[in-house]
C-alpha cells in the first residue's frame, strides 16, 4: 500500500488561491514532476506531488487485468481522495484545483478525474490514458461541466497506444470535459515545449 508523502512547491497551501496536484511517471519521483513547474505557468499556484512508494503507482501495464494491479491502484486512488477531500476542507474549490500527470501519472491523473468527475480548474494528462485491459464507461460518475482538458502523447508510444488515447479523449468529452488531443509523430516517450505551451495557453493561463 501507498505510504502517505508528500512535496509541496509554490505558495502555501493556505496562501493559495489555486492548487495543482503533479503525479509522477513510473521510476521517477515527486521532485522530478515538481521541476516540470520550471516550465509552467503556476507562479500563483500551491504545488503538490505526492510520491508513489518503490516509484510505481501500480506495477503492470495500465493495460493489465485490473486485478494485477491491486492493491496498488486503489491504494493510489484511495490516497489522492484523501489529497482532495485536504484540500477542500482548506476552503479550496475543486474550480480551484488543477492535476497534472506524465506517463503512470497520467493514466492515474486521467483514471482519478473520470471516476470523481466534476468541474475542476483543469487537467493536463502527458502521454496517458484511462486505466484497465478494456475501457469500462459505467466506472466513470459525474459531469466535468466543461473542465478544460489536454492531453498529449506520441504516436508511436512504446507504453501508451494512441488509440487508446483517443478512446480515453472520448470518454471525458461525452462527461462534459473540454478536451484537447495532441498528438505528435514520432515524439517518444517525454514531454516536448509545445505540449508545455500548450498546457499553458489552454490551462494555466486561464
Amino acid at each position: 500500500m501507498h505510504k502517505k508523502k508528500i512535496k509541496y512547491a509554490g505558495l502555501p497551501l493556505d496562501g493559495a488561491g489555486k492548487v495543482l496536484i503533479m503525479l509522477h511517471g513510473r521510476g521517477a519521483s515527486a521532485d522530478d514532476i515538481l521541476s516540470l513547474s520550471n516550465y509552467l505557468n503556476v507562479k500563483d499556484f500551491a504545488l503538490i506531488a505526492p510520491q508513489a512508494t518503490n516509484q510505481t503507482w501500480y506495477p503492470y501495464s495500465f493495460l493489465a487485468p485490473a486485478k494485477q494491479n491491486e492493491p496498488w491502484l486503489s491504494s493510489a486512488m484511495d490516497l489522492l481522495s484523501d489529497l482532495v477531500s485536504e484540500i477542500e476542507q482548506l476552503g479550496i474549490t475543486k474550480e480551484n484545483l488543477y492535476f497534472l500527470g506524465f506517463s503512470q501519472g497520467a493514466c492515474l491523473t486521467l483514471e482519478f478525474a473520470s471516476r470523481n468527475a466534476a468541474k475542476y480548474g483543469g487537467i493536463v494528462a502527458f502521454t496517458g490514458s484511462l486505466i484497465g485491459e478494456k475501457i469500462e464507461p459505467d466506472k466513470y460518475k459525474g459531469d466535468f461541466e466543461g473542465t478544460p482538458v489536454l492531453i498529449a502523447t506520441s504516436n508511436p508510444d512504446f507504453h501508451v497506444p494512441v488509440e487508446r488515447v483517443y478512446a480515453s479523449a472520448n470518454i471525458l468529452k461525452n462527461m462534459g470535459a473540454h478536451v484537447t488531443e495532441k498528438v505528435y509523430d514520432n515524439m517518444g516517450h517525454t514531454i516536448n515545449q509545445d505540449e508545455i505551451n500548450l498546457a499553458n495557453q489552454l490551462i494555466f493561463d486561464k
